[in-house]
């Protein structure tokens, strides 16, 4: 197991997918002062004092990750949230800060965890973790990856007809582990589809939730056009 800091969102970040943050809140800016430090240092040093806690097997990972677990109910900003069990780590690969404080991040989403235990705040979110891999795909998934992928263009097609800056779709990735997390994350559906995606145990179980997630938010798209 690890401790490791957590970032609670509102929004579900996947593995492969791109998450630039706007660090504001004085506990999150400590907190990317201690991930981009020269030196990790020990638990205390980058955490504060867990109590104890922190035990002889356990390790804080790079000093460049942390965790993004969705908040269920509550807020970014304040804390006093309900955040989930599981999430994504993500990775920094730009970091810059600004003489007021602030920092402008990008990170990129590297694996999934699961909370073993939350630790107190201290001054922002920590959590023991553990990684939750994927289960292998018993089947070829190229075939559906594909049909999937036609759903994706059109949905994204009937909600830009609709209204909706849905952006310009990238290149799917040839590996099919990375095209379903690609796909999950351009679905345009919400939160609570995409927490059900990161959720499955792995790209054969997750594909069809995508799938049938986008022919619903087609259907509403194309209400929405005749709509009006």
């Amino acid at each position: 197991m690890i401790v490791m800091p957590q970032f609670p969102l509102g929004s579900v970040l996947f593995p492969t997918m791109v998450l630039p943050l706007h660090v504001f809140e004085p506990r999150y800016q400590a907190l990317m002062r201690h991930l981009t430090a020269d030196d990790v240092g020990t638990p205390t040093e980058l955490t504060g004092d867990l109590g104890g806690t922190v035990l002889d097997d356990e390790r804080i990972l790079s000093a460049r990750e942390f965790g993004v677990p969705l908040i269920e109910r509550g807020f970014e900003v304040g804390g006093e949230d309900l955040r989930s069990g599981f999430g994504t780590v993500a990775r920094i690969v730009h970091a810059e800060t600004f003489t007021d404080g602030r920092w402008v991040v990008v990170t990129i989403g590297v694996r999934r965890f699961r909370v073993v235990e939350w630790l107190p705040d201290d001054p922002y979110p920590i959590a023991r973790i553990e990684d939750w891999p994927d289960v292998p795909a018993t089947i070829d998934l190229t075939g559906p990856v594909g049909t999937t992928t036609g759903l994706l263009n059109r949905c994204l097609a009937t909600a830009s007809e609709a209204g909706h800056d849905v952006g310009p779709l990238p290149e799917i990735s040839t590996v099919v582990e990375d095209a379903v997390m690609q796909l999950a994350t351009l679905a345009p559906v919400s939160q609570f589809d995409r927490q059900r995606f990161l959720a499955a145990p792995g790209p054969e179980q997750r594909l069809p939730l995508i799938d049938q997630a986008l022919r619903d938010a087609q259907e509403m798209f194309e209400f929405e056009l005749l709509e009006g």
